[in-house]
Parts: C-alpha cells; structure tokens; sequence
C-alpha cells in the first residue's frame, strides 16, 4: 500500500502563499518595466514563462512568508502592496524612457513633423515619428548596457530589503517616485534643446526676411529648410544621447535603491 501526504488546509494555503506573493510583485514589476512590458518586444507569453521561472528560481532563497489567506481583506491589502511595488519599481524606468519621447515630441512640432505618427513599440500608442525613433535608440542602448539584468537582480534584492508583508512602500518612497518625475521634463528638454535653438533661429530668421521680402514664399523655402536643419542638428547632436539617457537611468536605478533600501 502507498504511503499517503497528508496536508491540513493551513499547511496547503502557507506552501501557496510563498509562491503566490512573489509571482505578483514580480509579474507588476515585469509588466510595467521597458522592454519587458511591450507586448510587440516581449510577446505576453514569454514574460508569463519569465515571471514563472523567476520565481521558482528565488522563493527556495527566501525565508518563508507570514501566514496570510490570500481570499481574505488582509490577503486583499497584502496583494495591493505587492502590486503597488512591483508597478512603482517598473514605472521609475518607464519615466526615464518617457523623456525620450517627450524630447522627441519638442522637436518634431518646431520641425513640421508632428503630423507623422508611428506607434510606439514601448507603448503601443501613436507618438511622433521622432519619437518612436528616440524609444527605439533608447531600448537598444538600455540593453547595451545591461539595464535589463540590473533591473532583474534589483528585483531579486527587493525581496530582502523588502520582504513580503502587510507593510510595502512607505509615503517617503511613493513621494521620491513624484518628485523623480521632474527628471522626465528636463531630461526631455535637454535632449531637444539643441535642435529647438537651432529651429527658433532660423524661423527668426525667415520672420525677418519675410518682413524684408513679402513677395518670398515662406512656405515654399521655410518648410524643407527647417525639416532638414532639424535632421541635420539630430544627425550631430545623436553622440550626446547616449550620456544623456545613460544619466538617466542611471539615476533611475539609484532612486530605486534608496526606495527599495539596496545596499
């Protein structure tokens, strides 16, 4: 005869629950993380296998959750929490990509190409064509420098710093994120200015030749000549994007660490 497991209804939901509360902080995380959480980059299945294996891989490391149903209001808050941190570990990235496309954006209206549109691989939605061009540069250099695995062992960290209780994120933590958004305005802005310049110069300039000429057509000669000074102008000043969006991930990661409590 077969010896029999038997398990009570305590032991079964606890061996559920150390599997269960990671693969939702992980899951958040992944979601809302850059290049992970595109479906058009990483296909939905292939970030469900990730956050599977992932999790398999770190609970036998980490020490054994409390006891909290999770169909209960305290499993309820408890999976709030680990929503709340995974998104907000995802979204600080997400911010340091969104002044890629906010400098995109600034450049293309002042050059005559707001009216092109192209969906964002990152975001699934229709940006500016610059746009798509910086979110594309931007994921190429953010695995160049392999943010994506930083990102993962951050992730890992965080169940040490930060292990699985009723208590996530303090309000400390939550304002830092607030106040870190500031970064995507002027990293945005410092990513656009130089063809911003170089454009309100030569519309000045057309202004002024207009003034001196009316029968000039301003259209006919202003249009192409800014469309090809702002590509010109992105052409030279590409160089500095890689400093200038490594900065800011990099920055991105450090905010991280003092939210999470990483050495």
């Amino acid at each position: 005869m077969s010896p029999t497991m038997n398990f009570t209804s305590d032991q079964l939901i606890q061996y559920i629950s150390n599997y269960f509360w990671p693969f939702v902080r992980i899951g958040a995380a992944l979601m809302a993380a850059p290049f992970f959480g595109s479906a058009s980059i990483v296909p939905r299945r292939i970030r469900l296998g990730l956050v599977i294996v992932i999790t398999a891989l770190i609970v036998p490391l980490l020490p054994a959750t409390p006891f909290i149903n999770p169909v209960s209001a305290q499993g309820f808050l408890m999976l709030l929490q680990q929503i709340l941190l995974g998104v907000a570990m995802g979204f600080m990235l997400q911010l340091a990509f969104a002044a890629l496309s906010l400098g995109g954006s600034s450049i293309s209206m002042p050059m005559g190409l707001g009216f092109a549109n192209m969906v964002d691989p990152q975001n699934g939605v229709q940006v500016p064509v610059l746009s798509t061009f910086f979110s594309i540069l931007g994921t190429l250099l953010f695995l160049a420098m392999n943010g994506h695995l930083i990102f993962l062992q951050m992730l890992v960290d965080s169940f040490t710093s930060l292990p699985v209780s009723p208590v996530g994120l303090s309000t400390n933590s939550i304002l830092k994120i607030a106040l870190w958004g500031g970064q995507v305005f002027l990293g945005g802005i410092l990513i656009a200015l130089p063809a911003i310049m170089i454009i309100t110069l030569i519309n000045i300039t057309f202004g002024i030749m207009t003034k001196a000429a009316p029968q000039l057509n301003i259209f006919a000669v202003g249009f192409p000549t800014t469309m090809a000074a702002g590509f010109l102008v992105i052409f030279l000043t590409l160089p500095n994007l890689l400093p200038r969006f490594m900065a800011l991930i990099e920055d991105a990661f450090d905010t991280l660490r003092l939210m999470l409590g990483i050495n």
